[in-house]
């Protein structure tokens, strides 16, 4: 007999499972709406194919996110892991989804995308480290 309790890891494996599964019908939406949708014709296509993507790839980034942590941490889930990924996910959709939408609108630059990518990275090193201050 084994005292390994497994459940944390088997529900670790659901939610991940599951929010890759939620990802590839976003990237199906996105492929439906990549086809059908002429943004020539409707102005607000673009709008809707930046939302599609943003959402597509933070369902996508984040349980790649966690288990990129999941490895570095020798095969251990820690507490918040999965919140930070989440998060991580979130930025990483937020982004995606505010370059199409600069982009369709003719005002994106590598510039301002990089002070973005920057604003982002400084916002989620401050969550980190004021989670890690407070246990």
């Amino acid at each position: 007999m084994s005292d390994v309790d497994s459940g944390p890891l088997d529900r670790n494996r659901r939610v991940a499972l599951g929010l890759l599964g939620a990802a590839g019908i976003a990237w199906a939406v996105v492929l439906t709406i990549g086809l059908t949708i002429d943004p020539l014709a409707d102005p607000r296509a673009g709008f809707i194919g930046a939302l599609a993507l943003g959402i597509a790839t933070g369902l996508t980034a984040a349980p790649l996110i966690w288990l990129i942590s999941f490895a570095r941490h020798r095969r251990i889930a820690y507490r918040g892991d999965w919140l930070r990924a989440t998060r991580r996910g979130a930025w990483v959709g937020i982004l995606v989804a505010v370059f199409v939408v600069m982009r369709i609108n003719g005002v994106f630059q590598p510039q301002i995308g990089l002070f973005l990518v920057a604003l982002a990275l400084v916002a989620e090193i401050t969550l980190t480290a004021g989670g890690a201050n407070r246990a």
